[in-house]
């Protein structure tokens, strides 16, 4: 049996499981009512057996001593107290009957019934003292002499002694009893009860689990109904029937259920709407900027001839210009994320080669060091690897200053890429939202060069890889360290809309864009 088959045996049994204390707390409940209500009874049982017993047994021994034994003459002969003993003991009572006479001071007759049972050894000491000792006479008290008994064992088997004196003069008697058959019948009524307890056990064991099913199958309908409200099923609800609290709970959870689904409805459609706001914002403003950035490039060209007073604000509309430029681009990136219209367009690529062409093109060669072997082959976007790779050494560059060491290796079927700067490094309460779109770690600073997207975009590509992004401080202090780690083929990574997509002859649709657009991108911070 595979340990997946046992665990699934043995989940009910755990201690945490309701049914299993369920049914260990009515069987508690059970047995210590039978057990309380066993041993009253066997108590109650056993005092009217042995009380009616000895009761039995003393009446008859009183009434041989005052027909028989007060008969005798003050001085027995030991025959006569033979014979005396004898016929007491011949009666119905079962008894053996021993006799004590005083034949001379200090001379005792002692006869017995039956000397192999009954002797005048066997009579505890006590006994005979409290029989021979005289009482006195009162208003309470009206005879000398009274009856004694107790129960004893001998060898392990209970017996019952009694013995009393003639008033007036004559031999004294002690009678022996054995009680092994009242032992027998209790033993009998412990087994009943205890067969009796055994099987109310049992049976508070079904009734707990026939409780704890009916009302753990509505406990149990209500966690998965929990659990598929938790996996984004919505239109999750529970059948209501009868009034009582599971009833109340399951309304209680159609209720919530209901205006949780109505809630992420209305958030849905307001995302939806600001993500198409957005994307159609964004391509709107591309035919406008196509133009602006026309115009740009040729006052650039003239800024050399303008007057010294124009130039600046020429300038300034230049950069601005390109700056609005990298935040559309960057917006509809980040649209096509949300759209899940990304996709990947995968190849061999060298990646040693892919980052000195990404270094190269953006004329960091002076300020980055690149430690990385040729002939690192994986199966990545080249186009997304370099937006990734942009954005990641921008950023050390702009907000951890050179030089920036970018390390390429490839570690058990994935490739590790780090960059790391060396400038002051990155604040502990902003390390958790670098990656946060518009989040920029000062507020003091709202108009930076950065849009706060660049290493939100940088993150999403590596996400479609099937990687991703880790920031943080260098354990020497001395700088900030990103790693990416991307599998060595994408080729079965999915797309943002789950679909995979490595045809390199695929449509990448608007996520076409120059070299330039790419470039620049990289130059986003968030820092």
């Amino acid at each position: 049996m595979s340990s997946a088959a046992k665990r699934a045996i043995l989940a009910p049994l755990r201690w945490t499981s309701l049914r299993l204390r369920l049914v260990v707390v009515f069987a508690a409940v059970a047995l210590t009512a039978a057990v309380s209500a066993s041993g009253i009874a066997y108590w109650l049982n056993r005092e009217a057996v042995l009380t009616r017993t000895q009761d039995s047994a003393l009446a008859d021994f009183r009434q041989d001593m005052q027909n028989r034994a007060a008969a005798l003459p003050l001085e027995p002969t030991q025959a006569e107290l033979q014979d005396a003993a004898e016929q007491m003991a011949d009666g119905n009572a079962d008894y053996s009957v021993l006799l004590v006479g005083q034949r001379d001071e200090g001379k005792p007759v002692v006869v017995t019934s039956d000397p192999d049972t009954f002797t005048l050894d066997d009579v505890p000491g006590r006994l005979r003292e409290a029989v021979d000792k005289r009482q006195d006479i009162g208003a309470g008290n009206q005879v000398p002499y009274h009856l004694y008994w107790l129960r004893t064992e001998r060898n392990g088997e209970p017996f019952l002694v009694g013995g009393t004196r003639i008033v007036g003069g004559g031999p004294t008697g002690y009678v022996f009893k054995s009680l092994d058959q009242e032992r027998q019948d209790l033993n009998s009524l412990a087994w009943s009860l205890a067969i009796a307890t055994a099987l109310a056990l049992v049976g508070s064991a079904l009734l707990a689990q026939a409780a704890a099913t009916t009302v753990l199958k509505p406990v149990h309908r209500l966690g998965e109904a929990a659990r598929r409200l938790g996996e984004g099923k919505l239109d999750t609800r529970l059948r209501v029937s009868g009034t009582d609290e599971l009833a109340e709970l399951a309304r209680t959870f159609n209720k919530t259920a209901a205006s949780l689904e109505k809630k992420v409805d209305d958030m849905s459609a307001r995302e939806e709407s600001s993500r198409r706001f957005v994307a159609d914002m964004s391509h709107e403003l591309r035919t406008p900027l196509t133009a602006l950035t026309a115009v740009t490039e040729v006052l650039e060209d003239e800024v050399d001839t303008l007057d010294p007073m124009i130039a600046p604000a020429v300038n300034l509309v230049v950069s601005e210009t390109r700056r609005l430029g990298d935040l559309v681009e960057n917006l509809m990136e980040v649209t096509r994320f949300d759209a899940g219209t990304a996709r990947l367009v995968v190849d061999n690529v060298d990646v040693a080669d892919q980052v000195t062409a990404c270094i190269d093109a953006r004329a960091w060669l002076d300020a980055v060091d690149l430690d990385a072997e040729r002939g690192i082959m994986a199966r990545l976007d080249p186009r997304r690897l370099d937006v990734i790779l942009a954005n990641l050494i921008g950023n050390a560059l702009k907000h951890g200053g050179s030089p920036v060491r970018v390390s390429v290796r490839p570690v058990d079927g994935e490739l590790l890429i780090e960059v790391r700067d060396h400038g002051p490094g990155i604040p502990e309460d902003v390390l958790p939202h670098v990656f946060d779109r518009f989040y920029k770690a000062s507020a003091s600073r709202p108009r930076s060069e950065g849009s706060g997207l660049g290493l939100s975009i940088a993150m999403e590509n590596a996400h479609i890889h099937g990687g991703t992004i880790t920031a943080a401080n260098s354990p020497d202090g001395d700088g900030a360290v990103f790693v990416l780690r991307l599998p060595r083929d994408s080729s079965d990574a999915k797309d943002c809309d789950g679909h995979g997509d490595t045809d390199a002859d695929a449509d990448a649709g608007p996520d076409e864009g120059t070299d330039a657009q790419s470039r620049d991108r990289g130059e986003e911070g968030t820092r």
